[in-house]
């Protein structure tokens, strides 16, 4: 609310929509780091889904701009609260195939084996888990 006393606006704080994809390519599951991210940081490929796009375009184009790799959505895993950064997060499985090549966003990538990957506690991970327990 607005705190001038009867000023009538009212600010709502809406939770931003972003697209995630859990990346299955031939290296492995994708995960990356942005720069200033922390060396050991990595995470999925993540972005804010654009005005007149659906999740799942918004999904395939953070893959082309991020490392340069055409894919197909091959399920949704969920839809996650992540408070912590008032965000929601729409995640899917994605299958991406050819040469790796990191856009601007990205200081790194790493290939992990599926059974080597392991969730974490918050955002992203909650979409790790679930994939991780669903097949």
């Amino acid at each position: 609310m607005c705190p001038a006393e009867g000023c009538g606006f009212i600010f709502w704080d809406n939770p931003l929509p972003v697209a995630a994809a859990i990346v299955e390519h031939d290296e492995g599951v994708l995960l990356v780091r942005n720069h200033g991210w922390p060396e050991k940081m990595f995470g999925l490929v993540t972005g804010f889904i654009e005005r007149g796009e659906s999740a799942e375009q918004a999904t395939l184009r953070e893959l082309r701009e991020e490392l340069g790799l055409e894919g197909e959505i091959v399920r949704l895993i969920g839809v996650y609260p992540f408070e912590q950064r008032n965000e929601l997060i729409v995640a899917y499985h994605v299958r991406a195939h050819g040469p790796i090549t990191l856009g601007e966003e990205l200081e790194a990538y790493r290939a992990i084996a599926r059974d080597k990957l392991r969730p974490w506690p918050f955002g992203t991970g909650l979409a790790v888990r679930d994939w991780l327990t669903s097949a």
